[in-house]
């Protein structure tokens, strides 16, 4: 996917549970070789609106359209195939040790071993791993191991796309901060297209070239971080920003 177009394009797309509006409709497009980080606060719908990107769920109303591809049943799984997805905690089958979690899918498309072991050395060397844990089960895991096998996991086909939601969200400060710039290097070497869903102001500020900012099931408002420290579109943005640490402190010294 070429820098610069759009891979990801929602047209009305809304989502009810029972009684419960999640998302309103919403529209929204994913610039390509990006990363758009959607944030807000808990039930405000962004997990709800990258899983409708996903395909996970199915919306109520409105499209989803993945590289020009209208997401429907009977191209679904052809193209989440061209899609990697993290969750938070990594997500990893307890009864699979590292490498098998990496690479069941590999193996469910019947890839040759030769070809499933020459993706497994470059993934442990993208994302630091070390190669005597692919063997190790996901109990015998630090939290940050954990989550460099979810990510290896999701880029095991070679996606154009990532789709992570609060990948870093059940780690302990530490081992948050150091795999923060870890990734961020592996999304910088590898130009793909991100969409990362957090609460964290600063985390988003480290991550996104663009910020969606959702309250109540809708989208208030999307640009850089300077943009929505600088011009907020709505006070809640306003309030979102200062209840945490200075974001601008991740971009540079350039806080008013």
């Amino acid at each position: 996917m070429a820098e610069g177009k759009f891979l990801f394009e929602v047209t009305g797309v809304s989502k009810r549970y029972g009684s419960c509006t999640a998302l309103e409709p919403t529209d929204l497009r994913i610039p390509g070789g990006k990363t758009t980080v959607l944030i807000g606060q808990s039930g405000s719908g962004k997990s709800t609106l990258l899983r409708l990107m996903l395909g996970l769920v199915q919306p109520d109303s409105g499209r989803v359209y993945f590289d020009g591809a209208e997401l429907a049943p009977q191209n679904l799984l052809a193209l989440r195939r061209r899609m990697g997805y993290g969750i938070q905690g990594g997500g990893l089958f307890p009864h699979l040790t590292a490498s098998g979690n990496v690479s069941l899918m590999a193996r469910y498309l019947r890839w040759p071993s030769e070809r499933i072991e020459l993706r497994l050395s470059e993934l442990v060397e993208l994302t630091q791993f070390p190669r005597d844990g692919l063997g190790r089960f996901p109990h015998e895991l630090s939290g940050g191991q954990a989550q460099r096998v979810s990510l290896m996991r999701a880029l095991m086909l070679g996606p154009e796309a990532l789709l992570l939601d609060e990948p870093l969200g059940a780690l302990d400060p530490v081992t948050r901060y150091e795999l923060q710039a870890d990734l961020k290097a592996v999304f910088e070497k590898l130009g793909k297209t991100v969409v990362l869903v957090t609460h964290d102001i600063g985390e988003a500020a480290f991550f996104g070239h663009l910020l969606v900012v959702l309250r109540q099931g809708r989208i208030i408002q999307q640009g850089t971080i300077e943009e929505l420290v600088r011009a907020p579109a709505d006070p809640f943005v306003t309030r979102f920003i200062r209840a945490q640490r200075n974001p601008l402190a991740s971009v540079g010294p350039q806080a008013p």
